[in-house]
């Protein structure tokens, strides 16, 4: 397993996206790859469509937690590349494959170099949704096997390779996603009085919720609401009886995400009364800030300084929404944005970040994890 070829795993990784708690070709990649290197040196257990590899330490006082994500999102490809997802409508843009395959390189490097601590590698599904860091942290597994200390990373398309940007504290916002539905009236467009028509109060609901960030919110706090879909209507003359709007809510602090939702609400039941019609409401799936402890990522930073592994970047916070801010909440530790260069960002169908990222942090996180003090 010594000259494993990294990039061929994540192109393999990348042909075959799947959506939340549908990773099974995902799952099975991963464990096929594991269950290669020596059985005595690790236990394997699954959840749902994630994976708990605990590998063995040689006189383990603690055990060390590094999480990796492992699902796609529904995004046709448009790359070019000549490894393509095989999955229509369904791309991992958000670099997942690169995620899974620099833990597989960690996972390997420690199984052919014991350290003393035992280290636990989680392969999480549904990172992009519904969730799975929250009901994988609850688990029998995750309760029995829980690390004293957890790390992970996420590509970072601005930043150029051999780039670990990181700070202290917040950095990724408090997200929430949204659905909203409106149901009235429909019927012919030359009787417009004999209905309640759907787009008319979306449309007038999408520009209202604007007011929300501009006048509700703290000038020196920061809040986004944006609107990425909206439904409506079936041919240019019916008027419509329903609209839906899907579109995620992003705060910098929990009490502003509890305002804006407020507000929110507030805004919803007026309309409802202005417009004699039904909305309805759901947040679906809600994640935590990514809270990373001052501690640990400071003795990172030093380590990054001292041992000259890299350009470090102390950055700012970001809109940007991660459930791994979960495990966070129970385990110190932190995440860590990684360099790729890739002209195009997170969440776009031509996304293709640079592959000499993955050895460098292969090995940024196994001499970081081999030599970590004990704070």
């Amino acid at each position: 397993m010594s000259n494993v070829d990294y990039k061929k795993i994540r192109r393999d990784l990348h042909q075959i996206p799947e959506l939340g708690f549908q990773e099974h070709k995902t799952q099975q990649y991963l464990m096929n790859y594991i269950s290669s290197m020596p059985s005595d040196r690790f236990e394997m257990k699954t959840w749902k469509t994630g994976i708990f590899v605990k590998v063995h330490g040689t006189k383990p006082s603690r055990m060390i937690g590094y999480r990796g994500d492992i699902d796609g999102l529904p995004i046709q490809e448009e790359t070019g590349l000549g490894f393509p997802s095989e999955h229509e409508g369904k791309m991992h843009a958000c670099g997942h494959d690169f995620h899974m395959t620099i833990e597989l390189g960690v996972l390997t490097h420690f199984i052919q170099h014991p350290i003393e601590d035992d280290i636990l590698f989680i392969f999480q599904p549904a990172e992009e949704g519904p969730g799975g860091a929250q009901p994988m942290l609850e688990s029998d597994i995750m309760k029995e096997w829980k690390p004293d200390v957890i790390f992970a990373l996420h590509i970072a398309p601005e930043y150029e390779v051999g780039t670990v940007a990181i700070k202290e504290g917040l950095l990724f916002a408090n997200t929430s996603e949204l659905f909203i539905e409106f149901k009235g009236k429909g019927g012919h467009a030359a009787y417009p009085h004999q209905t309640k028509d759907m787009i008319v109060v979306a449309s007038s609901f999408v520009t209202q919720l604007q007011s929300i960030v501009s006048r509700n919110v703290d000038p020196l706090d920061s809040a986004v609401i944006t609107v990425g879909k909206m439904e409506s209507g079936t041919v240019q003359n019916i008027i419509a009886e329903t609209a839906k709007l899907e579109g995620t809510i992003r705060t910098l602090s929990p009490k502003s995400m509890i305002n804006v939702k407020n507000r929110l609400e507030a805004l919803i039941e007026g309309m409802k009364i202005s417009y004699d019609c039904n909305i309805h409401i759901d947040y679906g799936s809600m994640y935590c800030q990514v809270y990373n402890d001052p501690e640990w990522t400071k003795d990172f930073i030093s380590f990054v300084e001292s041992a000259d592994k890299g350009n470090l970047v102390i950055c700012k916070e970001a809109m940007t929404g991660e459930d791994f801010g979960y495990m966070l909440e129970e385990i110190p530790g932190f995440m860590f944005w990684l360099g790729v260069d890739s002209q195009y960002g997170l969440h776009h169908s031509k996304l293709d970040p640079n592959e000499d990222a993955i050895d460098f942090a292969i090995g940024l996180m196994s001499d970081y994890i081999g030599n970590l003090k004990n704070l």
